[in-house]
């Protein structure tokens, strides 16, 4: 795993095993040590190696380095192995370095989507470019002159030279076109050219690893800074279809999924690769979004009872918090899947109940005990004699105040102590009706009294339900709002990576166009233009997926509410069945 967020990787498609590049790639990085290099045809390395180091000017990066060293080494003679290595390396980074030019097997052994319509096939061809890495060709042993029909040309200019098509039918044009035109196709402007010569005099060829810095050649060295000053501060982080970003956890997925389904014996298809990334990627974000919501509730919990702003306020706050961490690593969550599991985890109805038991619980608790001396009277008859029951509601009454006095007592204060005095209600009428000192008017006075009472406790009850119940509601209904602006900036930026994704398609094949018009291919630039113009309204329809993602969301997450606002009355009902 690449412990970092962000990685640049860039690979290293070699068809000769002895390269002075990666000699001076280690000093360039840095690097004491790394994998040996052979001096011969036959490969000291098999498949793709990779050496992951610290991105030299991109904090919080890492440069993966893939090198398909092993490719071309005849004693193995398996050039489908090659070409599905070389295929491997391709769809794992964000820029390709390749020498000599032969990408034409690359249509073969991708696909972007999961079809079998030949049509479809044929369209999607057109696409790679959106998702392909950039391409620099890397020259060496180069010892001509860059002069191109008498005029000196730039490396890049060399190599869009190199790619220019011929005109003809013949199976000999057709095999020269081809790698080139796939080039052409497959991998977007601005197409990058260095040109090294030879790093050191012939005795030093055959140990490069151990020369150095002074024993190479001044203009290799030159090439070399240019190069890596490229790489360094052009490489992009590697995304997937979508413009996901990969992490070091997510390169390796995405490495089992691609050599899975390669053994499978199928295709490796962008979509489904993207699907299972995502798949996985969610799930984890889910996790990782909970673990933080529930970390911060425990806190809140040790705390219980607590009045209903504390337990509004907290939920708002770590949900607030879970959301961006969901957000950060989910994608492609298109049926809100995993939102919607991160949301029915965020037991916020559970933590209502809990609080309103441990508010119960207290209440009770503390009544208990302030009426604990009152009980003793009523046991040793002090309340039974004349003059008993204005003793009895005066010490009630003092009871009552005291209790009301009592802080922190949670959201349950007043449905407890209404529940306290309906219990005791045949006590009070009992000492009412055996007090020889009241008269029959003064009992229906004191029991008109009492029912007065009870009514008011009763309101000052529902009161206090109405009150917590708006006060969950609003609380809720903030947290909503900031969830949906969560939900608003994450569709905003996936769209606008997505958006991007096509620009640099569209400016790559309007590049091509103009290139095939100036060469007199018409046939090629006509059929450009269609892919242009699929691009363009591939790009304009993408803007309406706002009423199919975001808008679903927010009934999703409105579906809480009336769970919430009924908590309650669900517990009582369940509790009486």
């Amino acid at each position: 795993e690449v412990p970092c967020l962000d990685n640049a990787v860039v690979v290293l498609a070699n068809l000769e095993n002895q390269t002075a590049l990666h000699a001076n790639y280690n000093n360039k990085n840095m690097v004491v040590s790394g994998f040996a290099l052979g001096n011969t045809i036959e490969s000291k390395t098999k498949g793709i190696w990779m050496w992951c180091v610290p991105h030299p000017n991109k904090e919080g990066h890492t440069l993966v380095l893939l090198d398909t060293e092993g490719l071309g080494d005849v004693a193995k003679g398996d050039s489908k192995n090659d070409g599905w290595i070389f295929c491997l390396a391709v769809l794992l980074s964000s820029t390709l370095l390749q020498y000599p030019l032969t990408c034409h097997i690359l249509t073969e052994n991708i696909k972007i989507r999961s079809t079998e319509v030949a049509d479809e096939e044929e369209e999607e061809d057109s696409k790679f470019v959106q998702f392909f890495p950039s391409f620099t060709w890397v020259v060496r042993d180069f010892t001509l002159e860059l002069v191109i029909e008498g005029k000196r040309v730039t490396e890049d200019e060399y190599l869009e030279f190199a790619l220019q098509l011929k005109k003809g039918v013949s199976k000999k044009v057709s095999d020269y076109n081809l790698p080139r035109q796939c080039i052409r196709n497959y991998f977007p402007s601005p197409r990058k050219c260095f040109v090294f010569p030879s790093p050191a005099s012939p005795e030093n060829m055959t140990r490069l690893e151990s020369l150095q810095e002074r024993d190479l050649v001044p203009d290799f060295l030159e090439v070399t800074g240019r190069f890596c000053d490229h790489i360094f501060h052009n490489s992009v982080v590697k995304t997937v279809k979508g413009g996901h970003r990969v992490t070091g956890k997510l390169l390796g997925h995405l490495v089992e999924i691609y050599v899975d389904t390669i053994n499978s014996g199928k295709v490796p298809c962008l979509d489904n690769a993207v699907v299972a990334l995502a798949n996985l990627e969610n799930q984890t974000a889910v996790q990782e979004a909970f673990k933080a919501y529930q970390i911060g509730m425990e806190k809140v919990k040790n705390k219980f009872p607590v009045g209903v702003d504390d337990i509004s306020s907290e939920h708002q706050k770590f949900s607030s918090l879970a959301t961006s961490e969901f957000m950060k690593r989910s994608f492609k969550d298109e049926k809100r899947e995993y939102l919607k599991k991160l949301m029915a985890n965020m037991y916020y109805v559970g933590l209502l109940q809990e609080n309103e038991m441990a508010s119960e619980k207290k209440c009770r608790d503390l009544l208990k005990n302030l009426f604990s001396d009152m009980n003793k009277r009523l046991q040793d008859g002090e309340y039974s004699q004349s003059g008993g029951y204005e003793l009895y509601c005066r010490d009630r009454d003092t009871i009552v105040e005291q209790y009301r006095r009592e802080p922190n007592k949670g959201v349950s204060a007043e449905a407890v102590l209404n529940e306290f005095l309906n219990e005791r209600g045949p006590e009070a009428n009992s000492i009412l009706y055996t007090d020889t000192k009241l008269t029959e008017n003064d009992r229906k006075i004191q029991e008109e009294k009492e029912k007065n009472a009870l009514l008011k406790q009763k309101y000052k009850e529902e009161e206090e339900k109405r009150i917590e119940s708006e006060r969950i509601m609003q609380a809720e209904k903030e947290r909503q709002e900031d969830q949906m602006r969560q939900m608003q900036e994450k569709f905003n930026k996936e769209l606008e990576q997505q958006q991007q994704e096509m620009d640099r398609a569209i400016e790559s094949k309007l590049k091509e166009r103009e290139e095939m018009l100036k060469k007199g291919f018409s046939e090629k630039a006509d059929l450009l233009n269609e892919e242009i113009a699929n691009l363009k309204k591939e790009k304009e329809s993408s803007g309406g997926l706002m009423k199919e993602y975001v808008m679903p969301i927010l009934g999703a997450v409105a579906e809480i509410l009336p769970t919430v606002f009924n908590y309650k009355v669900l517990n009582k009902a369940l509790t009486n069945i």
